[in-house]
């Protein structure tokens, strides 16, 4: 048995594929950034759900400026993500968010990938994700995706994020649509508990052609639809820790019912400097509170690489890495995950 399920998560290999840049943007370096660029620092409301949440979100990253900001942004995620044995990032960024406020793209997209570049130097590689937002019309996602072009060697794909009333996948399906024909990977939040929850994972699959869905837990709703994510292998980026601040729990019975279903379920953190988790304490509180076995647990890392944009090689070789630590670490793989301080 693992010693404790906190020492087991810390040191095990994982990928993180559904992470907000922005959303790692912690109150120290707000105030940092606030200083540098003369402005006062911007006052975060309090939030109980995904409405009132983006609003303190988007007023945080006015401080957001210049490109060593993002570069300062991107890289103390990059630091935090490595202390926690990430060894590959897929991350999303939210150019609309910046470009609407007057700053370049040029400037959000150089220095986020200065700092991916610089992130290979601790030892993880990362890639780019720019999420078009679906609360601005197409038109300004086209111009987003059409600023992006030229730095298409530094964008591994695109996602739909923020908020999702009133706002289906179906929207942005031409968008999508030349982004794929550009040669962009797809990506698309389908947000827990919303309205329509699964009619807008069926768009993501029949419309958009997604090969991920972020979040998606509200999937379970509907047994045709958990096979269609079964048989295609859609990777499902699940976020418990934020799960539990916006809706009423961190849906961990439904992470253990995704598993025991065959899907390609993962855990990560989303916006961890506003939930008070990145991905090492997603995994252990989702682990203690959804009663995982160590099996589970390294599934779960298994699938963040299984379903992560790598050749056949490279995902191979990281899996390789998780089976190692597992064999090594002396983990019963049909035990009990012990809770935290307990012995086994």
């Amino acid at each position: 048995m693992i010693p404790s399920l906190d020492a087991f998560v810390a040191g095990l290999p994982k990928a993180e594929l559904h992470l907000h840049l922005e959303g790692t943007l912690e109150s120290s370096l707000r105030e940092t950034l606030a200083k540098r660029n003369g402005i006062a620092p911007p006052e975060v409301p309090p939030f109980h759900d995904l409405t009132s949440f983006l609003v303190g979100y988007y007023q945080s990253m006015q401080v957001l400026r210049a490109e060593a900001d993002f570069y300062d942004l991107a890289m103390a995620y990059f630091r935090k993500a490595r202390s926690q044995n990430v060894a590959y990032a897929e991350v999303f960024f939210d150019p609309q968010a910046h470009t609407g406020r007057g700053v370049p793209f040029a400037a959000v997209i150089e220095g986020l990938d200065r700092a991916r570049a610089d992130a290979a130097l601790l030892g993880l590689e990362a890639r780019l994700i720019m999420c078009f937002l679906r609360d601005l019309p197409p038109d300004s996602a086209l111009q987003a995706l059409e600023q992006s072009l030229p730095y298409k060697d530094k964008i591994i794909g695109v996602g739909l994020d923020s908020d999702e009333r009133d706002n289906p996948p179906l929207k942005f399906k031409e968008v999508f649509k030349r982004a794929s024909a550009e040669g962009y990977r797809l990506t698309m939040h389908c947000d827990v508990d919303q309205a329509d929850a699964v009619a807008h994972i069926w768009q993501c699959l029949d419309d958009i052609g997604v090969e991920r869905v972020d979040h998606g837990v509200n999937c379970l709703e509907s047994p045709a639809l958990m096979a269609r994510l079964a048989a295609d292998r859609i990777g499902l980026t699940v976020c418990p820790v934020s799960n539990g601040w916006v809706t009423d729990s961190m849906k961990a019975p439904e992470l253990k019912a995704m598993l025991e279903a065959a899907l390609l379920a993962t855990v990560n953190s989303d916006d961890p400097a506003y939930f008070g988790a990145y991905v090492n304490e997603n995994l252990a509180a989702v682990a203690s509170e959804g009663d995982l076995t160590e099996e589970d647990v390294v599934r779960l890392a298994r699938n963040s690489f299984e379903i992560a944009w790598l050749d056949p090689a490279e995902r191979a070789a990281y899996q390789a890495q998780v089976d190692r630590y597992a064999a090594a670490y002396g983990a019963a793989l049909d035990g009990p995950v012990p809770k935290r301080g307990v012995s086994g």
